[in-house]
């Protein structure tokens, strides 16, 4: 990755055009081909950019630097004019190991699992991924009075998990050991039209509180 800090003013030229007036800027020209401009006053949105596939062409007419940023495909352009350089450098990033989320579902499920009686007093946690003939559930587990449920885990809960709930529902009760089979549907947020579905099949909602369950001591979710 290059960067580059400079005076510079920007000019667009494609399906609109679109004019920076003379001013320092950060500009970003990345391996890929990308180049993008910035102003200090935003956390992400570039001021202007192009994307990739793209080439670089500098040259100086008069004294006066000029960067030309050309799209492969399109044609559209940016023209940098650069009326002074105050930090050029060249940085090798590698291979980014990409983004690692906190709180997936795999860790939801872990957690839970560990504190089951957030669900309720005297829960017992029979084990994780329980399989079925057309998968695992998340969780299944006994509530205070024995009684089986499986737990579906989600982060963000929509009619879909529901619908996975459900076939797995019909194939645990027909499980004599297990019958009656009790289902939740648990996740960090729960869309309105999956509670609907949810209420509709039987299926009780619980909304989880992913920093709570990382707590010694989870507070109740809210359940539904």
């Amino acid at each position: 990755m290059r960067l580059v800090i400079a005076r510079c003013s920007v000019d667009y030229v494609g399906r609109l055009t679109a004019h920076l007036p003379m001013a320092p800027r950060l500009i970003l020209m990345k391996a890929d081909g990308s180049v993008s401009i910035h102003a200090d006053d935003r956390a992400y949105k570039p001021l202007n950019w192009m994307n990739p596939p793209c080439k670089v062409r500098e040259e100086e007419i008069d004294g006066v630097l000029t960067w030309s940023v050309v799209h492969g495909k399109t044609g559209e352009k940016l023209v940098l004019t650069i009326e002074e350089v105050l930090h050029d450098s060249s940085h090798e990033l590698g291979v980014d190991p990409g983004l690692r989320k906190d709180g997936v579902e795999a860790h939801l499920q872990e957690l839970l699992a560990e504190h089951i009686t957030t669900l309720g007093d005297g829960w017992t946690l029979v084990r994780r991924e329980y399989m079925t003939a057309i998968g695992p559930v998340d969780i299944l587990c006994r509530d205070h009075l024995g009684g089986a449920v499986a737990v579906e885990i989600k982060r963000r809960g929509d009619i879909d998990g529901v619908e996975q709930l459900t076939r797995y529902l019909e194939l645990l009760n027909r499980d004599p050991r297990l019958a009656p089979v009790k289902g939740i549907f648990a996740a960090q947020e729960i869309k309105p039209q999956a509670r609907v579905l949810a209420a509709d099949r039987g299926i009780d909602c619980v909304t989880l509180d992913y920093d709570a369950l990382r707590g010694i001591e989870p507070e109740n979710p809210t359940l539904f």
